[in-house]
C-alpha cells in the first residue's frame, strides 16, 4: 500500500538495525547504547530519520516513532527545519486482550525475516528466501505472551499521551485496528490522503 502510493516507509526500529550493520556513525553511536542494554538517546534516532529522509519532504511514514512526548517535541523541531511538518498521525484503536493475542502469537524466520503467527498467518511450510531450507522460526523476547503486558504498560505511560498531543493540533486520525486488514488497510488509506 504504502510503495503503490509513493511514500518511503521508516520503522525507527530497522533504521537502527540497519544503520549498525552498516556501521554508519549514526549506528556505531547507537550500537554503544545497545549493546549495553540501554535505549538509544532520542538525538540519534532523530539524526537517523533525518539521514534516511535525505531532503524528502512530503511522501513518507514513519512507523513506531515517536514514542514519547519529548520526542515528538524533537520531531516537530526536526522536520520543521526541513519544512516538512507532520500532516497525520494515525491511532490504531486495537482492545488490550486482542494486542496481547496478535503480540503473542508471532513467529519471525531467522533467514528472510517473515512474519508468521500461530491463529491468523500460520507457517506453511514453504522454503526460506533466504536459505532454500525450511524456515528458522523464533519469537522475538518482547513478543512472548508474558512480556507482552508489560509493553503494553510501556505504551499507557509513555505513548499514549501522544493521543491527546496530536489530537490537539488536529492532526490525529484514529483507525479501527481490530477490523479485517482489507478494512484497515481503507482505513488508512483514507487517513492520508
Amino acid at each position: 500500500m504504502l510503495k503503490e502510493r509513493g511514500l518511503l516507509h521508516l520503522s525507527t526500529g530497522d533504521l537502527l538495525r540497519a544503520a549498525v550493520k552498516e556501521g554508519t556513525p549514526l549506528g556505531l553511536e547507537a550500537k554503544r547504547y545497545m549493546d549495553a542494554g540501554d535505549l538509544v538517546p532520542d538525538a540519534v534516532v532523530i539524526g537517523m530519520i533525518q539521514e534516511a529522509l535525505a531532503g524528502r519532504t512530503d511522501d513518507f511514514m514513519l512507523d513506531g516513532f515517536p514514542r514519547t512526548t519529548p520526542q515528538a517535541e524533537a520531531l516537530d523541531a526536526m522536520l520543521a527545519g526541513m519544512g516538512a511538518p507532520v500532516d497525520a498521525v494515525i491511532s490504531f484503536d486495537v482492545p488490550r486482550d486482542e494486542l496481547v493475542r496478535r503480540l503473542g502469537g508471532r513467529w519471525i524466520c531467522r533467514g528472510c525475516g517473515r512474519s508468521f503467527h500461530e491463529v491468523s498467518n500460520p507457517y506453511d511450510g514453504a522454503p526460506c528466501s533466504a536459505t532454500g531450507a525450511e524456515c528458522d522460526l523464533y519469537q522475538r523476547d518482547d513478543d512472548r505472551p508474558e512480556a507482552v503486558a508489560n509493553r503494553l504498560d510501556v505504551y499507557d505511560s509513555q505513548t499514549a499521551p501522544l493521543i491527546d498531543y496530536y489530537a490537539s493540533r488536529g492532526l490525529l486520525r484514529r483507525v479501527d485496528g481490530a477490523l479485517p486488514l482489507d478494512e484497515v488497510q481503507a482505513q488508512v488509506v483514507e487517513a492520508i490522503a
